[in-house]
């Protein structure tokens, strides 16, 4: 039996802690962020592909090529976190979205609802960032 969310339905700390309604809410929060970045690519494909002339001046060459560049870019990061969208819908299909990796704890429904592909409590991210500080090249 699918669950049914009324339009507003936020999680809260007053229901059990990956109750069926809070699944199928960040369930369909990672799906609908998926559907918006992969129609945000087909827009760019789209743009690319329609500005694909030659500028005659340098500055507008070289201007457009820039936006090109930042385009294709953004692309790449948004292709990882679609990557990171489906790891979080396998969680979901797992029974474990929603605990973190490091300590097995709950992550906070706030943490959850900021950043739905989250792994880390804060309190674990905050121990992960602070390592790699510590080790990081510099």
């Amino acid at each position: 039996m699918a669950v049914v969310l009324e339009g507003d339905y936020k999680p809260g700390e007053d229901e059990p802690f990956m109750n069926e309604r809070q699944v199928e809410y960040f369930r369909q929060k990672l799906l609908n962020w998926k559907e918006e970045i992969l129609r945000e690519s087909r827009e760019t494909i789209g743009h690319l592909q329609d500005e694909n002339h030659v500028l005659p001046d340098i500055a507008d060459r070289a201007s457009s090529e820039t936006d090109r560049s930042l385009e294709l870019r953004t692309r790449d990061r948004q292709r990882k976190l679609i990557s990171k969208i489906e790891s979080a819908l396998k969680r979901i299909a797992d029974g474990t979205y929603g605990y973190c990796e490091e300590t097995g704890d709950p992550i906070s429904l706030k943490r959850l609802d900021a950043r739905p592909i989250a792994t880390l409590s804060v309190e674990a991210q905050e121990r992960h960032e602070k390592r790699e500080r510590v080790y990081r090249d510099d």
